[in-house]
Protein backbone atom coordinates (compact mmCIF):
# COMPACT_ATOMS: atom_id res chain seq x y z
CA UNK A 1 0.00 0.00 0.00
CA UNK A 2 1.42 3.34 -1.06
CA UNK A 3 1.18 6.25 1.35
CA UNK A 4 0.00 9.56 -0.06
CA UNK A 5 0.71 13.10 1.00
CA UNK A 6 -2.22 15.34 1.75
CA UNK A 7 -3.18 18.15 -0.61
CA UNK A 8 -2.05 20.61 2.08
CA UNK A 9 1.38 18.96 2.34
CA UNK A 10 1.84 19.02 -1.43
CA UNK A 11 0.77 22.68 -1.69
CA UNK A 12 3.03 23.69 1.20
CA UNK A 13 5.94 21.90 -0.49
CA UNK A 14 5.27 23.80 -3.76
CA UNK A 15 5.26 27.11 -1.91
CA UNK A 16 8.39 26.18 0.08
CA UNK A 17 10.25 25.11 -3.05
CA UNK A 18 9.37 28.37 -4.79
CA UNK A 19 10.64 30.30 -1.77
CA UNK A 20 13.84 28.23 -1.63
CA UNK A 21 16.17 30.92 -2.97
CA UNK A 22 17.17 34.24 -1.34
CA UNK A 23 16.43 36.17 -4.55
CA UNK A 24 12.86 34.85 -4.55
CA UNK A 25 12.43 35.86 -0.94
CA UNK A 26 13.70 39.35 -1.85
CA UNK A 27 11.27 39.51 -4.78
CA UNK A 28 8.34 38.46 -2.58
CA UNK A 29 9.25 41.01 0.09
CA UNK A 30 9.55 43.73 -2.57
CA UNK A 31 6.21 42.85 -4.17
CA UNK A 32 4.47 42.51 -0.78
CA UNK A 33 5.50 46.07 0.05
CA UNK A 34 3.73 47.42 -3.07
CA UNK A 35 0.45 46.97 -4.86
CA UNK A 36 2.12 45.98 -8.12
CA UNK A 37 5.21 46.88 -10.06
CA UNK A 38 6.87 46.33 -13.41
CA UNK A 39 9.72 43.93 -14.14
CA UNK A 40 12.21 46.79 -14.42
CA UNK A 41 11.39 47.95 -10.89
CA UNK A 42 12.18 44.49 -9.54
CA UNK A 43 15.39 44.19 -11.54
CA UNK A 44 16.65 47.53 -10.19
CA UNK A 45 16.58 46.34 -6.56
CA UNK A 46 18.25 42.95 -7.05
CA UNK A 47 21.97 42.36 -7.68
CA UNK A 48 21.33 39.80 -10.43
CA UNK A 49 20.89 39.81 -14.20
CA UNK A 50 17.56 40.40 -15.93
CA UNK A 51 17.52 36.81 -17.18
CA UNK A 52 17.96 35.50 -13.65
CA UNK A 53 15.23 37.78 -12.30
CA UNK A 54 12.98 36.50 -15.06
CA UNK A 55 13.68 32.87 -14.07
CA UNK A 56 12.89 33.59 -10.42
CA UNK A 57 9.67 35.38 -11.35
CA UNK A 58 8.68 32.38 -13.44
CA UNK A 59 9.22 30.00 -10.49
CA UNK A 60 7.14 32.20 -8.19
CA UNK A 61 4.41 32.54 -10.79
CA UNK A 62 4.33 28.77 -11.45
CA UNK A 63 3.86 28.19 -7.71
CA UNK A 64 1.00 30.69 -7.72
CA UNK A 65 2.58 33.11 -5.27
CA UNK A 66 2.66 35.98 -7.77
CA UNK A 67 0.71 36.93 -10.85
CA UNK A 68 1.70 38.90 -13.91
CA UNK A 69 -0.25 41.05 -16.30
CA UNK A 70 1.06 42.07 -19.71
CA UNK A 71 1.02 45.75 -20.63
CA UNK A 72 3.02 45.67 -23.88
CA UNK A 73 5.95 45.95 -23.87
CA UNK A 74 6.02 45.59 -20.08
CA UNK A 75 4.82 43.03 -17.56
CA UNK A 76 3.37 44.10 -14.23
CA UNK A 77 3.74 41.72 -11.26
CA UNK A 78 2.01 41.53 -7.90
CA UNK A 79 1.38 39.08 -5.09
CA UNK A 80 -1.46 36.62 -5.73
CA UNK A 81 -3.53 37.53 -2.64
CA UNK A 82 -5.51 34.28 -2.42
CA UNK A 83 -2.45 32.04 -2.62
CA UNK A 84 -0.45 34.38 -0.36
CA UNK A 85 -3.06 33.89 2.38
CA UNK A 86 -3.07 30.14 1.76
CA UNK A 87 0.74 30.02 2.03
CA UNK A 88 0.64 32.01 5.29
CA UNK A 89 -1.96 29.64 6.74
CA UNK A 90 -0.05 26.51 5.70
CA UNK A 91 3.29 27.77 7.04
CA UNK A 92 1.62 28.93 10.27
CA UNK A 93 0.00 25.52 10.69
CA UNK A 94 3.34 23.76 10.22
CA UNK A 95 5.34 26.09 12.44
CA UNK A 96 2.78 26.12 15.25
CA UNK A 97 3.13 22.37 15.88
CA UNK A 98 4.38 21.91 19.42
CA UNK A 99 7.56 19.94 19.78
CA UNK A 100 7.29 16.88 22.05
CA UNK A 101 10.43 17.74 23.95
CA UNK A 102 12.64 20.77 24.00
CA UNK A 103 16.42 20.51 23.98
CA UNK A 104 18.32 22.34 26.62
Amino acid sequence: MQKKYTDKEEQLARFAKAMGHPARIAILKFLASRNCCFFGDIHEVLPISKATVSQHLSELKDAGLIQGEIFPPKVKYCINPENWEQAKALFNELLSVSLPCKRQ
